[in-house]
């Protein structure tokens, strides 16, 4: 079939790269292919510990698409000969205070085996470079982390002139029966096409011809660290940490970079918010004090796409058109899972029906955010 993927994120980029190996004709259209939310997140494969009280839809995503992510990088390394940052090295949860510990406690109730508990001494015993001021924490060894941008930057070199730098204003629709047949792009170039698979995040909600979606912008203020080498390796562990109530994670790469992260907002500033990063850094010296030795690369802010509940949309929406959005803090897990499950529906293949169920975009009927909200957060990126 002809193929168009709207949207060069890293969930639209996996999708293309698993239609195009299945044997279709695959073109994607983006004007700025993986510089959005796909670019400030930090990549890590936490399905445990992004697990959450009333989420019980999403866990299962989760659990599927950590289990296919070994082989997605693996695949995707030995096609392309670029590699993607996948390590898996276990994840530290940490506290600094009784309540913290109790929210620990609680998550390690709930996971069962998959979390063992650990002391202050014990976690510093794996990290020497902790704070005093860490008192327990969870040694999670099913939370692991890649790297998007290595991910991102593979799989468009996979498919290479197959995206276009173009934005999409339209997906076309037949008279009558409203299927799909194609999209018209900003530059007024019209392309043909047997199914369309619309992966643009927010801009999602800005496409004509595409039904109106209960999208979202959640923005978060992220940071990129230079570890100085005398003091390498600071961290070797991903880090999620929990400072008086408040979240902090610390990712570290092998070049030595160590991405700092993320704050969670709706409304306010638009782009990076200076309580955001103040908060950011103070939480995470309170863990780790030597990364007041680091040097600040690179401050960025994104707005992720959200829905409702915080569980992707991703089904047919009309003949000829399937929708991928909505991935929230999620989408770099949830890609192996997204890419396979998206190529399903356009080849018009029947999906698990508890996926179907739970990841519906019309589960919420037809209520969406104002168009200002989300073209204003997409201005910013």
């Amino acid at each position: 079939m002809r193929i168009i993927v709207v949207g060069a994120g890293i969930i639209g980029l996996a999708s293309a790269s698993e239609l195009l190996r299945r044997g279709h004709e695959v073109t994607v259209f983006d004007p700025a292919p993986a510089a959005g939310a796909s670019r400030a997140a930090a990549g890590m494969l936490a399905p445990t510990t992004e697990l959450a009280w009333g989420q019980d839809a999403l866990h299962p995503l989760l659990a599927e698409a950590a289990a296919r992510y070994p082989a997605f990088v693996a695949a995707l390394e030995e096609r392309t000969g670029l590699g993607t940052g996948h390590r898996r090295t276990a994840t530290l949860a940490v506290g600094v205070d009784a309540a913290d510990r109790a929210t620990l406690a609680e998550l390690a109730t709930l996971r069962g085996g998959a979390v063992r508990r650990i002391t202050g001494s014990e976690a510093r015993e794996l990290e020497p470079a902790f704070a005093p001021a860490v008192s327990g924490g969870l040694l999670v060894s099913e939370d692991h982390q890649v790297d998007p941008r290595l991910v991102t930057a593979a799989l468009l070199a996979e498919l290479g002139s197959r995206v276009r730098l173009d934005a999409v204003a339209a997906v076309e629709r037949e008279p009558g029966s409203g299927r799909a047949t194609g999209i018209r792009s900003a530059s007024g170039e019209r392309a043909v096409a047997d199914e369309v698979l619309v992966a643009a995040g927010l801009g999602a909600t800005l496409i004509d011809g595409v039904p109106r979606l209960p999208l979202r912008p959640v923005w978060g203020d992220i940071l990129r660290l230079r570890v100085p080498d005398a003091i390498r390796p600071l961290l070797t562990h991903t880090v999620r940490g929990l400072v008086r109530g408040s979240a902090v994670y610390l990712v570290p790469r092998e070049d030595g970079e160590l991405v700092l992260g993320a704050t969670v907002r709706e409304g306010g500033v638009e782009g990076v918010q200076a309580g955001g990063v103040l908060a950011l850094l103070r939480d995470a010296e309170r863990i780790l004090p030597g990364i007041a030795e680091c040097e600040v690369v690179e401050v960025l802010a994104r707005a992720r796409p959200g829905s409702p509940d915080a569980v992707p949309l991703l089904g047919r929406v009309a003949p000829g058109l399937v929708v991928a959005t909505g991935f929230d803090r999620h989408g770099v897990l949830l890609t192996p899972l997204a890419a396979e499950l998206g190529s399903d529906l356009v080849e018009g293949r029947d999906v698990a029906p508890a996926f179907s169920a739970a990841l519906d975009p019309f589960r919420f009927g037809g209520t969406g955010v104002a168009d200002a909200t989300v073209a204003s957060a997409l201005s910013v990126a």
